[in-house]
């Protein structure tokens, strides 16, 4: 019985140890982007794959403070989407498996970032998003930056006073913020997350110590809110 039980134990710990993640240097995940020091990226518009109709448009116009905050010089969202347009280029998922030389040549970008809106689901409590963000360079069509995980938006409301009549409130409330929430303000808070890991470009103030961070998980789940 013993055996068994040691035995057992052996290969919990075994399996756990193969799933454990060590931790990356960023100049060692994104090494590809901080050899090449791209400068400007395009942003393209979102792949949504999810039944959030407006949700394309909500992540397309909050992707350019992360990025612009991040150093690097973003491509007028707005100028860029009406000449995607007239290139009949708006749908971006034509172009993420395949050459991008051209959105160099045209728009003068380094990279192109492409997010494609896996889910997006109303719960008790929460907006779920699944998201995966993905840049590439237009010069050797490799990929120097990709995250991919599921955002858990929490729109609880916590009422103050006890007993039943205070729970059935925040219940209530809870539900109604839920419903209420504006895609706008979850697209923002999946954005700024998943792109907070990007190594510092060219226009971000100096970081010495960036050489020693460590990246973010590449494949994620975190719970966000207002706050953030």
């Amino acid at each position: 019985m013993k055996k068994t039980i040691l035995y057992t134990l052996l290969i919990a710990v075994a399996f756990t140890s193969c799933t454990v993640t060590n931790p990356v240097l960023k100049t060692v995940a994104y090494k590809k982007m901080y050899d090449e020091k791209p400068v400007s990226v395009l942003i393209m518009p979102p792949i949504n794959r999810s039944t959030a109709v407006d949700a394309k448009e909500y992540f397309h116009s909050s992707l350019l403070v992360p990025v612009a905050n991040a150093g690097y010089y973003v491509i007028p969202p707005f100028m860029s989407m009406e000449m995607l347009k007239k290139e009949s280029a708006y749908d971006a998922e034509l172009f993420l498996n395949g050459p991008l030389n051209k959105f160099g040549e045209i728009f003068g970008a380094d990279m192109v970032l492409f997010t494609v809106i896996n889910t997006w689901t109303k719960t008790y409590g929460y907006v779920s998003v699944g998201v995966e963000y993905i840049i590439k360079s237009t010069k050797t069509n490799e990929i120097l930056y990709t995250r991919k995980g599921t955002v858990n938006y929490s729109t609880s409301v916590q009422v103050s006073g006890g007993g039943l009549v205070g729970a059935l409130v925040s219940v209530a409330a809870t539900a109604i913020s839920t419903a209420a929430t504006q895609y706008i303000l979850v697209a923002r808070a999946c954005n700024k997350y998943s792109l907070s890991d990007i190594p510092i470009g060219k226009y971000a103030p100096v970081n010495p110590k960036e050489a020693e961070e460590f990246a973010g998980q590449n494949d994620f789940t975190i719970t966000l809110n207002s706050n953030y």
